[in-house]
């Protein structure tokens, strides 16, 4: 079985793929200081807790937190007895090309959701990526990746404006009943929520004016939902996209090693 791991900012994931399904996927807050060992002992609990056996022989790593890669190449080896795939390293290879200026480092995860939007849906995309940034990733017609627009995330920007400003509280987003707020948490919460719509439907529509063709947008994280009950701001939602792209990588690289 295949152990897939999409460490990002905020959160880290860890699903177990049988060859045809996801079995589990967990979730835990990212922290770098976490060694092998702690990885494995949460790891197996949650496994033991929910019946799961699972042999795992292989897996995959995509972060964006460098300093993360070498406990999770650490727990691959001791309790896995594999040498993990790491996403974005010289010997992972990709099924897709990508098109950018010389030296620029692509994110692992948008190169990840590059490979899963295309399998998914074909080319001429725009991925939307609602995580601690708000990325764009902007999928030619043969699958390759040709750059994106990246933007605070929506949580990163209440926590600023809670942190910034000594008089305003922290709230959670949601949609608001009214563009005009009549307190200060409905006033926050409209200016979040339609500034955010705005800035998917603007971004999407410049993308599409500049590409000069039609595309899909396709969107992904948490918060995608959310914003979807305002507009039909998207063609699909992708919960589990990253994840797929990572199982579409991983087949890749098996299949050039036979």
């Amino acid at each position: 079985m295949l152990l897939a791991i999409d460490c990002g900012n905020t959160n880290t994931v860890f699903s177990i793929w049988d060859g045809q399904d996801f079995v589990a996927t967990w979730r835990t807050a990212t922290e770098h200081q976490r060694t092998a060992d702690q990885y494995y002992v949460w790891l197996s609990t949650l496994m033991e807790f929910q019946g799961i056996e699972a042999d795992i022989t292989d897996v995959i790593v995509s972060t964006t937190v460098p300093r993360v890669v070498f406990n999770l190449r650490v727990l691959a080896d001791r309790y896995f007895n594999t040498r993990p795939i790491v996403v974005g390293k010289p010997d992972c290879a990709l099924p897709v090309a990508v098109r950018v200026d010389e030296g620029t480092q692509v994110g692992p995860d948008r190169l990840v959701n590059t490979v899963a939007g295309y399998d998914l849906f074909g080319g001429d995309l725009i991925v939307v990526d609602f995580g601690t940034a708000t990325t764009f990733d902007v999928v030619d017609v043969d699958g390759a990746y040709v750059g994106g627009v990246i933007a605070p995330g929506v949580n990163l920007s209440l926590e600023a404006l809670h942190l910034a400003a000594a008089a305003l509280p922290h709230v959670d987003i949601t949609k608001p009943q009214r563009v005009v707020g009549t307190n200060t948490v409905a006033c926050m919460q409209s200016g979040v929520f339609w500034g955010y719509v705005g800035l998917v439907r603007e971004i999407c529509s410049r993308i599409k004016a500049e590409r000069e063709r039609p595309m899909k947008v396709i969107a992904t994280g948490g918060l995608a939902p959310l914003f979807q009950q305002a507009d039909p701001l998207f063609d699909a939602f992708e919960e589990f996209l990253t994840m797929h792209g990572l199982v579409r990588i991983y087949n890749h690289n098996k299949k050039n090693e036979a």
